[in-house]
């Protein structure tokens, strides 16, 4: 693995609130942060009823509440701008994100664009930096897999140009994260393998990634540890609530992962199919990641050994080649158990997506994750991996 810097920089929320019913705190550190909340959500979350029982818990604590529950689908430029304009309708001076990543990452985005303004856009590779303090925001994961609350990036597709815009900066780090395994009871069979395989996506990639560190590496391999021996628990039954805790404890550690070592070339990959086809991001990074691993395997056998190490349940004495072998075809295992179909499976006419690839590439390029790969892709390779993981079978 090529690492050349010695000192690294450990970014995370300033209070992360981990355990069982830990979403009834949500309005002690409400109060301490401000007056009035907009609570970023999603109708399925507000059919739950989680938003209401969140405009209560804040209520006992003296917080007033007003709700934009508009995310959709994907977090899109225009729900930022109708949250942004809520918030300053309704003067509210705190934000809480209760929901999957869209929400978390829609509300990453207003808190920022609230006190720096601009079009949200404006912040890929720093091109505007957010120097101004963001709203404070309170980050509610529904689902183990994005990690997003535990993250200072934030994922926000143009309607304009069809490109998923990755923004990084310090000011959309969450000030505080609470992360309660009973919220994600609800999540149905295929929201809990596509945000379950998330989550794995990003233990591996931070630890494959030329950017890990020791920190990294440490949050990485216990990720992926809790998430091998618990993801397919879940998927088969929900209810599990001690796989559940695991889960979430995984998709937390993959996400403070990845976002002090970067993710790679799956990622790098997933966010030009979310943008053109309007497959989930977890979905997309299922479809990708056996494929990544193959062609990145000779760039990483060492590494790719150590995650077959938890899939070694017969702890059998295999060479790391076999345990790297084996780290990707328990992936495909997985994927198959959990009804990850290909692109084709999709219903993404192949025309259409051949067509893409070109544009795909050159996005996948420019959001800059394939090149913390182990093994970097010319635009010539990317287009080829597209091609493959179109018919790829699980």
């Amino acid at each position: 693995m090529i690492q050349t810097k010695t000192v690294f920089t450990v970014n995370s929320p300033g209070t992360i609130i981990y355990g069982r019913n830990s979403f009834e705190e949500v309005g002690v550190y409400a109060q301490k942060l401000g007056t009035k909340a907009l609570i970023i959500s999603d109708p399925i979350m507000d059919n739950l009823g989680f938003v209401q029982q969140c405009i209560s818990f804040l209520k006992e604590q003296g917080v007033e509440a007003v709700s934009y529950i508009g995310v959709t689908s994907e977090p899109v430029d225009t729900y930022v701008t109708e949250g942004l304009h809520i918030l300053q309708s309704e003067q509210c001076n705190v934000i809480i994100s209760l929901g999957g990543g869209s929400c978390i990452d829609t509300a990453k985005a207003i808190a920022v664009m609230a006190t720096n303004g601009g079009y949200i856009g404006d912040y890929m590779k720093m091109q505007k930096v957010a120097d101004q303090t963001a709203i404070p925001h309170i980050a509610i994961p529904t689902t183990a897999g994005t990690g997003s609350e535990a993250t200072d990036a934030t994922v926000i597709t143009s309607t304009m140009s069809d490109v998923k815009m990755m923004i990084k900066q310090p000011a959309f780090m969450p000030n505080v994260a609470i992360v309660d395994p009973i919220l994600t009871i609800s999540s149905p069979p295929s929201i809990t393998a596509a945000t379950g395989i998330d989550a794995l996506s990003h233990a591996i990639e931070s630890y494959l990634s030329r950017l890990a560190h020791p920190y990294s590496n440490f949050l990485a391999l216990s990720a992926m540890d809790l998430i091998v021996n618990n993801i397919l628990k879940v998927y088969e039954q929900g209810d599990d609530i001690d796989a559940r805790e695991a889960m979430s404890l995984g998709a937390i550690q993959a996400g403070l992962s990845f976002s002090n070592a970067s993710v790679a070339l799956v990622h790098g990959m997933s966010r030009p199919i979310g943008a053109l086809f309007h497959v989930p991001h977890g979905i997309s990074n299922a479809m990708l990641l056996p494929a990544v691993l193959e062609y990145s395997k000779d760039a990483c056998v060492d590494r790719l050994a150590d995650l077959g190490k938890f899939f070694n349940k017969e702890e059998e004495s295999l060479s790391q080649e076999e345990l790297a072998d084996l780290a990707i075809a328990s992936i495909k295992e997985l994927c198959k158990k959990m009804n990850i179909g290909n692109l084709q499976q999709w219903g993404i006419e192949k025309n259409s997506f051949y067509a893409a690839i070109p544009k795909m590439a050159v996005d996948a390029i420019a959001s800059g994750s394939p090149g913390n790969n182990p093994k970097v892709p010319t635009q010539e390779e990317l287009m080829e991996l597209y091609k493959i993981v179109y018919q790829y079978e699980f």
